[in-house]
């Protein structure tokens, strides 16, 4: 019964990143085990933790990384982007400097992980609306401009966290099917599944059409 869980197609690893304080760590506590911490510490060192989804027809791993703390230390190095095709750039809404320093963020993302990365900026804590210093529109906007996905959530009332991380592997997913359209070698994808074997029965039995997403 166990071993369900570990029947997978793919596994996508995701990065949080952002300021201190944030609330990457609550994003991620309650999208895999929907938990939330209101005496969350920053933690030293990388956390990650994984959830498995259906997208489509294909079985997804998510192994979401948090730099728990890190970033305070300025401390990230490339072994922390190293293989990830999705990333949250997270802010918080009632901080106007979180979301100054997202540029920042966005460089340091481009100068380690593949250019191909799929990328969503997250407002966070939409629960304190009445303390909100980012507008909406001139984030929503900042995204459009620079290619990524855009969403704000609560990690406290859980607003918009299942949709935030369904959005983005599912764009992962979307971006591995067109790739392997483009190429007859499945080795050739980056994001290729841990185990082979147990992929390969399920690419023959996927109908001609379409995945949705």
């Amino acid at each position: 019964m166990g071993s369900a869980e570990e029947d997978y197609n793919f596994v996508f690893k995701v990065v949080l990143i952002g300021e201190s304080g944030v609330g990457k760590t609550n994003l991620l506590s309650r999208f895999t085990r929907n938990e939330f911490n209101h005496d969350s510490r920053t933690t030293i060192g990388v956390e990650f933790s994984t959830r498995t989804i259906l997208v489509g027809d294909a079985v997804v791993k998510a192994q979401i990384w948090d730099t728990a703390g890190l970033e305070r230390y300025r401390a990230i190095t490339s072994a922390y982007y190293r293989g990830a095709v999705g990333a949250l750039v997270v802010f918080d809404i009632t901080k106007h400097q979180t979301y100054d320093v997202v540029d920042r963020w966005l460089k340091e993302l481009y100068d380690h992980a593949e250019a191909s990365i799929v990328v969503m900026l997250v407002g966070n804590k939409t629960d304190l609306a009445q303390a909100r210093e980012v507008p909406m529109e001139e984030a929503k906007m900042f995204a459009d401009n620079n290619g990524l996905l855009f969403v704000e959530t609560s990690a406290l009332d859980s607003t918009n966290v299942e949709q935030a991380f369904e959005t983005i592997l599912k764009e992962i997913f979307h971006k591995v099917q067109k790739q392997k359209q483009r190429s007859s070698q499945s080795n050739t994808v980056s994001l290729a599944s841990e185990s082979p074997e147990s992929a390969a029965p399920a690419q023959t039995e996927k109908r001609p059409c379409c995945v949705a997403l």
